[in-house]
């Protein structure tokens, strides 16, 4: 679990509350028509601009922002080379019997011990980096849509606040309580943007560049086993791949 995300959101809502609590209760905050307005409004207009199938499947992507790990390239790397020690010590083919626990890893292994030529196994595995970034913009682009359109479904639930207020204003004691109830919407609106959605549609943008430089650290490292690249050549080719910091623990 990323128990940033968690943290975060837990500690923003938090104060939020804790801020309205301390300033006069919960209670004048809470509008069931305006939460069906922000809520019910933001998630139908998703479904405007993303076909089902994608908007339901954003839900599952959206959970690699709470459970969800950064994935370790070092680890990674030692992978790698051990592999590579193994194919200089015995051959290629003998790849086919060692166990890889990453299933793109496996996949460039395999392809290599069947003998396969470096330009096809490169498409290949480059075929599965472009069609995961793929996904996880999907994904992305839901998320950054309703942290766009909540704040606007808020304005427009404040507008209908504002139309029904003046339509009563031979009662000047009821528009205060009016007036406040109409910008409920557009303060659901704006915690419901930047607290949930847009985070998140960056969280997982981050998670999206950091399972990216994984698996180019596994194509570059599968490929340099293909051409019998000698380990400590492959080890300080793959180091590239990470922060200055990281490259002296391999």
């Amino acid at each position: 679990m990323d128990i940033a995300t968690l943290i975060g959101i837990v500690g923003a809502l938090g104060l939020i509350v804790g801020a309205i609590a301390t300033g006069g209760g919960l209670a004048g905050f809470i509008d069931i028509p305006s939460i069906v307005i922000v809520v019910g409004g933001t998630v139908m207009v998703a479904f405007i601009t993303a076909p089902l199938k994608v908007v339901l499947g954003s839900m599952k992507v959206g959970m690699k922002a709470f459970f969800s790990s950064s994935p370790d390239p070092s680890e990674n790397i030692r992978k790698l080379l051990e592999l590579s020690e193994t194919a200089r010590r015995e051959s290629l083919i003998a790849l086919e019997k060692v166990s890889v626990p990453d299933a793109f890893m496996a996949r460039g292994i395999m392809l290599i011990a069947d003998g396969t030529e470096e330009n096809l196994v490169r498409s290949v595995m480059q075929l599965d980096i472009d069609n995961m970034k793929t996904r996880h913009r999907r994904g992305m682009g839901v998320f950054k849509s309703m942290g766009t359109y909540a704040p606007a479904m808020g304005m427009i639930g404040t507008l209908v606040g504002l139309v029904q207020m003046l339509q009563n204003l031979d009662d000047p004691s009821s528009i205060g309580p009016a007036m406040a109830v109409a910008l409920l919407t557009t303060f659901y609106g704006a915690v419901l943007s930047n607290v949930i959605f847009l985070p998140i549609s960056n969280k997982l943008e981050q998670r999206s560049i950091e399972e990216a430089n994984f698996m180019e650290i596994t194509v570059e490292g599968v490929i340099g086993i293909l051409n019998g690249e000698h380990p400590n050549i492959l080890k300080e080719k793959l180091a590239s791949f990470l922060e200055p910091k990281m490259r002296d623990g391999n």
